[in-house]
Parts: C-alpha cells; sequence; structure tokens
C-alpha cells in the first residue's frame, strides 16, 4: 500500500518515540521495528528515519551514543530522554483524540460490506 507522506511524516515523531520507550535502539533496526509493527504497511527509509532521528536528538527528545555490536560493527544508538517520554505522553494523548474521532465518522468495516 502506498501510504500518504503527510500521514507517515505525521505518525514519524510518535512512532520513533514509542520505539526509543521500548529500549535503545540503531537506525537498522527501527526501521525494521515500524516494518514489523505495521504488518509491512509502512517502508521508511534511511532519508526518512535520520532526519527525524537528528530533530529528536535537537529537540533533547532522544540521546545518542556511539557503541559496538555484537558484530563488531560501529553503531549510533539512540535512547529518549525524560523530555522525550514527556512529548510521547503529549503525542499519545493527541492521536487518541485523533483515532476517536476518525472512529467516531467512519464505518467499521464490517458496516461497510453491507
Amino acid at each position: 500500500m502506498n501510504m500518504n507522506k503527510d500521514l507517515v511524516a505525521a505518525s514519524a515523531t510518535p512512532l520513533v518515540l514509542a520505539i526509543l520507550a521500548e529500549g535503545d535502539s540503531y537506525g537498522y533496526a527501527i526501521l525494521r521495528r515500524v516494518s514489523e509493527l505495521s504488518r509491512g504497511q509502512l517502508h521508511w527509509t534511511d532519508g526518512m528515519l535520520y532526519p527525524v532521528l537528528h530533530r529528536l536528538e535537537r529537540l533533547g527528545h532522544i540521546g545518542a551514543r556511539w557503541g559496538t555490536s555484537d558484530s563488531g560493527r560501529r553503531r549510533k544508538y539512540y535512547r529518549i530522554t525524560k523530555q522525550g517520554r514527556a512529548r510521547l505522553a503529549e503525542q499519545r494523548r493527541q492521536w487518541r483524540a485523533v483515532d476517536a474521532t476518525l472512529r467516531g465518522i467512519w464505518p467499521a468495516p464490517s458496516e461497510t460490506a453491507r
């Protein structure tokens, strides 16, 4: 499915923060987790993810450190900060309001089959 770019962009911050709330991670693992969570519906690229990570780091919502993977490769690991957790909580409130509004106006899939 081709996902609308505006929708992907709007969901990027809460998705990245929520993934990092699960634990520290690095770019490629975040991309895989997005694909896994969306059951393959969202296809993020490095070119989409890294500007989001850099912006969140600049805002103080995430921190980064260089580390070495089990295979010996150098990777930049990201972690959510206290400020990022507060931002994630606010994003959750906002997205729940959007979700509730859409569910209120859109019929359930079983209703559209009638």
